[in-house]
């Protein structure tokens, strides 16, 4: 069974073409970092207009490189929330269309669901069931899932994502954007505890997560530099900002752990790709005798692959989307 998987959730565009469940023909993400730099973060309007520039050479691109073309194509999976409104609907829109003329059936995958089920786009996969932290810029969550279709949230952000503080950080100390990667190399030339920034644990046993604060204390830290005239170590701050990211992922994770009894943790989403969270987790996993499984930095990002796949699997236990079906945008997840 050939899928054809379709993503517009944010400012990647991207299309993947999978064979059964396990079969990664092709895989293409044309990204928006250039336009959106200039900014400091994504502009939803900009986002959408490239999309639309860019699905359809994307999704024949995706074809092309499978060898395969859309006749071949026996259902199409295609990115239904959450996400920016606009962008999301350039892909479904597309799909919707497609799915129409060419008669193929089209499913509507929830975006988190994509990221939850990527890690089985590698050789090594997990066993049901599994913690699974989700870390991007759009969403901080921690879910306990049962099977391929059955997810409970455990535990999401308050306020920002793991992924926008990192951005707005990045900002706000002049780096690049997308901030993540900017602020992870400039953390290695720094000390992780140069600066005490403050780690929220919310109440007792929480899993939930808040970053807002951290945000501050760094906005805080930059001014109260600058009033003194003193040196802003920009390496410090991002080591020390990063860890403490990084320190509340891995220790709610491990209560998550505690809590539901279960010996197995795994990533997804594009924060999961940084370095220092990845060495963090599996250190505590390693000292704790838990399974970490890790997908590879290309699947943690926004990608038509984990759309497929997590189409695939709803396919078989449920019915294709009718088409007055619309997009939406919080996860239908919890």
């Amino acid at each position: 069974m050939l899928t054809l998987g379709i993503e517009s959730s944010c400012d990647d565009t991207a299309a993947a073409v999978l064979q059964d469940e396990d079969g990664l023909l092709s895989s293409v993400i044309s990204s928006q970092d250039i336009i959106h730099s200039r900014f400091g973060g994504v502009v939803p309007e900009l986002a959408s207009r490239r999309h639309l520039e860019s699905i359809h050479p994307v999704v024949q691109e995706a074809l092309s490189r499978a060898g395969v073309a859309i006749g071949d194509i026996n259902l199409i999976a295609v990115t239904q929330g959450p996400g920016l409104i606009g962008s999301l609907l350039v892909g479904f829109s597309y799909a919707k269309a497609v799915s129409y003329v060419s008669s193929i059936p089209f499913v509507g995958v929830d975006h988190m669901a994509g990221h939850l089920l990527s890690v089985f786009l590698e050789d090594e996969k997990p066993h049901f069931p599994f913690v699974a932290l989700i870390v991007s810029g759009g969403t901080t969550s921690l879910f306990l899932c049962a099977s391929p279709s059955d997810f409970t949230l455990l535990g999401r952000t308050r306020d920002d994502a793991a992924g926008e503080a990192f951005d707005k950080v990045a900002k706000l100390i002049g780096l690049g954007y997308p901030g993540g990667p900017s602020v992870a190399r400039e953390a290695e030339a720094g000390e992780n505890n140069a600066v005490k920034f403050p780690r929220a644990w919310l109440e007792e046993d929480s899993l939930d997560f808040s970053f807002s604060g951290l945000k501050t204390a760094v906005l805080n830290h930059c001014h109260g530099v600058k009033e003194k005239k003193g040196d802003l170590r920009v390496p410090d701050v991002c080591a020390s900002f990063q860890e403490a990211v990084v320190e509340v992922l891995v220790e709610k994770t491990m209560l998550a752990i505690k809590k539901t009894g279960l010996g197995t943790v795994v990533m997804g989403g594009g924060v999961s790709s940084n370095r220092r969270l990845r060495d963090m987790m599996q250190r505590r996993c390693d000292e704790n005798g838990i399974k970490l499984y890790l997908p590879r930095p290309s699947f943690c990002t926004d990608n038509g692959a984990m759309i497929a796949l997590a189409g695939f699997l709803q396919f078989h236990k449920e019915v294709p989307v009718e088409y007055n079906q619309d997009v939406y945008s919080r996860s239908q997840l919890g």
